[in-house]
């Protein structure tokens, strides 16, 4: 099941931070970094964040995320996280569907960026079909690209 999530309950958010940790944990050691930007998130951060997040239920328990922004008809997928035990059981598939679909009639393009070496993300972006359009290194060192999907509405 996947409902929206109350990221100002504190409670809430606190969960939404534990998918994040232990998810972003997993692509740090991917990427091969110890530097990874998400790791440093706090739940205060989340708790006060003003972006949308969804979340998919396996029975009670939160087993991945996914945070959007819509900004200017564009439907920006800022974060898709899911628990390394619900791993290949189609969770993110589900949530970027369920994103695509909820908001095709606010957004006419999607967009979501990644590390360049983080091939799972990329196949599974390319699946809903997402182009890349871009590629650069921020300061933090990883390289990193940007995909985007148009014709959603």
């Amino acid at each position: 099941m996947i409902a929206k999530l109350d990221n100002a309950n504190e409670a809430v958010a606190k969960q939404i931070y534990t998918t994040f940790q232990r998810s972003y944990k997993i692509e740090a050691e991917l990427i091969g970094t110890q530097n990874f930007p998400p790791l440093s998130r706090t739940v205060n951060d989340i708790h006060n964040s003003q972006t949308l997040f969804y979340g998919f239920y396996d029975d009670t328990q939160l087993a991945g995320v996914i945070e959007l922004a819509i900004i200017n008809e564009r439907l920006e997928i800022n974060s898709l996280t899911v628990g390394p035990e619900h791993f290949r059981k189609g969770i993110a598939d589900k949530l970027i569907r369920y994103a695509l679909i909820n908001f095709i009639e606010t957004a006419s393009t999607a967009i979501v960026e990644t590390a360049v070496v983080n091939e799972p993300a990329i196949k599974l972006y390319k699946k809903h079909d997402f182009v890349e359009f871009k590629r650069w290194t921020p300061d933090h060192g990883i390289e990193k690209l940007a995909m985007i999907r148009t014709g959603m509405v």
